[in-house]
């Protein structure tokens, strides 16, 4: 059968390729487009465009990028009208994804979201949207069944497929001979997949590592769509070290992290990495966003908990001083770390187990075979 993927984040490139390797056990005679990433397309995937073309963050940015972002939905609604699928899966990436499955399901393709967008965050109103053109829903979050039962829209919570990529990871013991990392504790720094993100996040991440290098390796996981000149612009003049396509072995070897929001915040805690939370964008997009969004925190591992676990520290709040004090605690004060870590552990418990990828693939293949 013939499926057509649509991604435009990195982490949806991972779920995605996740998707793609259950889905051809099923169905070894799958034909599969995408727009994703690089590991959509190790597992098989046609990748139609790249998700570096699409990755535009914050209401200012959308604006600047409108005329493409317009190019690309006319062009996506062409191709997929020329592949014919039997079926069109939509991975998070909301703004651009209902669109074209507003369009799909009058053209009469079936269509499917795996991934919710969050729109227990912001837009609620979108609810309306789903129920209307999306044929299946699949939520990662448990809470997020919850949110779609009120509106009298059933789904189905396969549980989180990031615990599928933490358990099956097999760790590298000759990951710190090969970067010269023995005997060093190290700390991850995960600045985000996007230029606007590392521009904001990373220099302010380098300067606090300055305060900790007697004792402690700073490493930077180098985002895959990123070329090593972007990070070197802000590294050159600082002892820290780019780990590419490695991200999980880095945080499997990791004592503490500095994490931009987003899905990374979740893999590290899954990884039982104490981290803090960083996250700065445009005022613009700030001040748009403080009026909108209405959710107590903004990233998915305190969301999940209902409390805070790991420290946020939002636009003005992420600053040198406090980003010292808090990594300092988690360094440097044990029984806060060993909290954190406590409550990473419960957070895992309450995402569903194993196998969420291929329980999602053995619906979506039963619902259209």
């Amino acid at each position: 059968m013939k499926y057509y993927i649509l991604s435009g984040e990195a982490s949806g490139d991972l779920h995605g390729s996740n998707l793609i390797k259950e889905i051809n056990k099923l169905d070894p005679q799958a034909h599969i487009r995408a727009w994703g990433g690089d590991l959509m397309q190790a597992e098989g995937a046609f990748i139609v465009k790249h998700y570096k073309e699409l990755a535009f963050m914050g209401f200012k940015e959308v604006i600047v990028n409108l005329k493409t972002i317009l190019n690309n939905i006319s062009f996506c609604k062409k191709d997929i009208d020329v592949f014919k699928p039997d079926v069109v899966i939509f991975i998070d990436y909301p703004g651009f994804n209902l669109r074209i499955a507003s369009w799909a399901k009058l053209q009469g393709y079936k269509t499917v979201y795996y991934i919710s967008p969050q729109l227990w965050a912001w837009k609620e109103g979108r609810v309306k949207q789903i129920k209307q053109y999306i044929d299946k829903m699949f939520v990662i979050l448990p809470f997020e069944k919850d949110f779609y039962k009120k509106h009298h829209y059933e789904v189905e919570f396969p549980g989180h497929p990031l615990l599928d990529v933490t358990e099956n990871h097999i760790k590298d013991e000759t990951f710190l001979s090969r970067h010269q990392l023995a005997g060093k504790k190290i700390i991850a720094l995960l600045p985000g997949s996007r230029k606007q993100e590392i521009s904001k996040m990373l220099p302010v991440m380098l300067e606090v590592s300055q305060k900790f290098l007697s004792e402690y390796t700073f490493v930077l996981a180098g985002a895959p769509a990123m070329e090593d000149s972007i990070y070197m612009e802000y590294i050159q003049k600082y002892p820290v070290q780019i780990v590419r396509n490695e991200t999980h072995q880095l945080l499997a070897h990791a004592y503490a992290a500095l994490v931009t929001s987003g899905t990374a915040t979740l893999e590290t805690a899954l990884f039982g990495v104490p981290e803090v939370v960083c996250y700065k964008g445009s005022k613009i997009s700030f001040a748009i966003a403080r009026r909108i969004v209405n959710v107590p925190f903004i990233s998915l591992v305190n969301l999940i908990a209902e409390k805070e676990i790991v420290k946020e520290l939002i636009q003005d709040n992420f600053n040198t001083n406090s980003l010292y004090l808090e990594l300092d605690k988690i360094l440097n004060q044990a029984t806060y770390r060993d909290n954190m870590l406590e409550e990473m552990k419960k957070i895992r418990l309450q995402l569903g187990g194993k196998g969420a990828s291929a329980r999602t693939a053995k619906s979506i293949f039963d619902f259209i075979k």
